[in-house]
């Protein structure tokens, strides 16, 4: 069994996960999600502020901590929208590597491989789409892993994740013997942090004009941007999503205080019932939407557009409900890691860059 320690900085959140995998599966994996709002302003400004890489770097600091006390040997850092976007990025990059972590700011299309990495080992044999709504960007992959047995994960060459990620673009579709079927992943800018800073910051709660002008924003993108095997209400069927938007809208309906993991993992949620919980939250002003039962006051600023941009994807999708994953673009990144520490192929065809974790 190895043990990794996986760090990835979002637009809006912070996560550290720290993984034990054995045979190409994690069998437990303990995730920390701070948030950070590393992305606040970057929309609009195109850098990152002082004050968010602070709070990253101050973050980050916990985490390493963490995974030292867990005993993890080795890390790895990847960083995905916000630090792609911003053109200060070196200055978070430089305040990383001082503190021995080797930062990576991945393309979108190697995030929606590893989050479907992740995803997928609940849905072996399964032709699945895999959402991940972030604070940025929204990454949407399509395909199948194979059940165990008929092929192995991380045996052999590089599978489609290398084609799709990497010289055969977001659309590329091929199969290896990974046994991971990627038939295609394509990264989209939009995502809640990005929504909220360019339609719904400016009033309190929001006006309808500023709603239909984001909700607009949103369908055109996904309508413009999905890939071909995303389409339809039959092909491929389900659609799974990750992040904190789909698993707070969860939270927020069933009322958990405190938070429940075991109960939103593989949680379904209809469309009708996301729309109803936009419409709700854009109903109330920042403060009034900080004490809804449910919802993290720190994501309060942007969980409305969050809901809008999940709506908007199951429209274009063709889809009358969704699943909700709590395994996501971590423990993907989980098995990638522990691939490399063992000299192993990875099932995406991409390697982290792995740093020690000294004691």
């Amino acid at each position: 069994m190895g043990r990794v320690a996986v760090i990835d900085i979002g637009t809006v959140t912070c996560r550290l996960g720290v993984a034990d995998v054995t045979a190409g599966r994690v069998q437990r994996c303990a995730k920390t999600s701070t948030i950070c709002n590393l992305g606040e302003g970057v929309a609009e400004t195109g850098r990152l502020s002082e004050a968010a890489c602070g709070r990253v770097l101050a973050c980050v600091d916990q985490a390493l901590a963490q995974a030292r006390a867990a005993g993890a040997p080795v890390g790895c850092c990847t960083l995905t929208s916000a630090a792609r976007d911003a053109e200060n990025s070196a200055v978070l990059l430089d305040g990383l590597r001082a503190r021995g972590v080797v930062p990576q700011v991945i393309p979108g299309e190697v995030e929606g491989s590893l989050t479907f990495l992740g995803v997928a080992q609940d849905f072996r044999g399964q032709r699945i789409m895999v959402a991940d709504n972030g604070g940025g960007s929204t990454e949407i992959a399509v395909g199948t892993l194979a059940v165990e047995g008929a092929g192995d994960a991380f045996a052999g060459a590089p599978g489609v994740g290398a084609g799709a990620a990497s010289a055969g673009g977001p659309d590329a579709a091929s199969a290896g013997p990974t046994g991971l079927d990627l038939e295609a992943v394509r990264s989209l800018n939009v995502g809640c942090r990005r929504v909220t800073d360019l339609f719904l910051s400016r009033e309190d709660p929001p006006s309808a004009d500023s709603l239909a002008k984001a909700r607009a924003f949103c369908c055109d993108a996904f309508e413009e941007g999905l890939p071909a095997a995303a389409r339809g209400a039959s092909e491929p069927g389900r659609l799974v999503c990750v992040g904190g938007t789909v698993t707070t809208l969860v939270a927020i309906s069933a009322r958990l205080n405190p938070y429940d993991p075991s109960f939103v993992h593989l949680h379904e949620l209809p469309l009708a019932e996301v729309d109803t919980l936009a419409e709700r939250l854009a109903s109330l002003p920042l403060a009034r939407r900080r004490e809804v039962v449910g919802l993290q006051p720190k994501r309060a600023g942007v969980i409305v557009a969050g809901a809008v941009c999940v709506g908007e994807l199951m429209r274009a999708c063709g889809v009358d409900r969704l699943t909700v994953s709590e395994s996501d673009l971590l423990f993907g990144l989980s098995l990638v890691a522990d691939a490399t520490a063992k000299g192993k192929p990875s099932p995406i065809g991409w390697h982290p860059e792995l740093f020690a974790l000294r004691w």
